[in-house]
């Protein structure tokens, strides 16, 4: 394994250990994120060795999501006047570069068991959307929250939730932004089960991972490919319909009020433009 700047990864008895570490505050996923993780994964995928993963965030919380900061550029050439074509391929390519980087989660053929503690926001919940077996402290809140910042989401949430929370929660949440938290997750099926304090899930995640580690490798592959033959397809065509709306339609007034809003710390005045 690589020395990584977005996270760290360990792999003792078959089970590999893939944790946030940021740099950002809040384990923000900047360009080093969305760079590393499909290495990682692809990695993973292909060590022998590794028979599961765990999915993980250091610190107080799993992620804040997709850092404004340094992911700035991504916006801004769509955001100026006139953007014409260019811009919008750009854009483009760049919204199907971050979808293929979750997407390599989803298509590692290792079980992905995630353990969520404090915030887990936006891309957090794209990626927790991906893995396969989600466990959360009692602190962990949860947070669709790209309607409030004039975004639809994009990298996967939209697309893969509806099998595991079902369609209209999914709406009541994405529709909203509203937050939820842990006991809310569970009621829905978003998270498999709630534990004390981020160590206890950890734990746990930890337990599934090596029970999943003790069957053969194989035919745990093979369960997870045939479970996801299905819905593969349907997510794909989501990913590349939700790209091209954003790249057509997202460059708008009301985007521009919302990053704003969050750097000066106030509310947003939304005027649908």
């Amino acid at each position: 394994m690589t020395d990584w700047k977005a996270f760290t990864v360990e792999t003792k008895d078959r089970v590999a250990t893939v944790t946030l570490i940021g740099p950002a505050k809040g384990n923000a996923m900047g360009p080093d994120f969305w760079a590393e993780l499909p290495q990682i994964f692809g990695q993973l995928d292909a060590d022998p060795d590794v028979a599961a993963v765990v999915l993980a965030g250091s610190g107080k919380h799993f992620s804040f999501g997709l850092d404004l900061v340094a992911m700035g550029p991504l916006f801004g050439p769509l955001l100026a006047d006139k953007a014409l074509a260019a811009p919008r391929t750009d854009f483009l390519n760049e919204v199907r570069r971050l979808q293929a980087s979750v997407t390599a989660v989803a298509e590692c053929r290792k079980p992905v068991i995630a353990a969520v503690q404090g915030w887990c926001i936006g891309g957090g919940v794209d990626l927790i959307a991906a893995v396969d077996v989600r466990y959360a402290s009692a602190d962990a809140k949860f947070s669709i929250r790209e309607a409030k910042v004039a975004i639809v989401a994009d990298i996967g949430s939209l697309q893969r939730l509806p099998a595991i929370i079902g369609d209209g929660h999914l709406r009541e949440l994405a529709f909203t932004g509203k937050d939820i938290d842990a006991k809310r997750a569970q009621q829905i099926g978003l998270v498999n089960d709630v534990f004390d304090d981020a160590e206890a899930a950890l734990a746990a995640a930890h337990e599934t991972a090596r029970e999943i580690a003790a069957n053969p490798p194989l035919v745990v592959q093979g369960i997870k490919d045939v479970l996801g033959r299905e819905r593969a397809n349907v997510v794909a065509d989501g990913l590349r319909y939700v790209s091209t709306w954003n790249a057509a339609f997202l460059p708008s007034e009301d985007l521009t009020e919302a990053i704003q809003a969050i750097f000066q710390k106030r509310e947003p005045q939304f005027k649908g433009q």
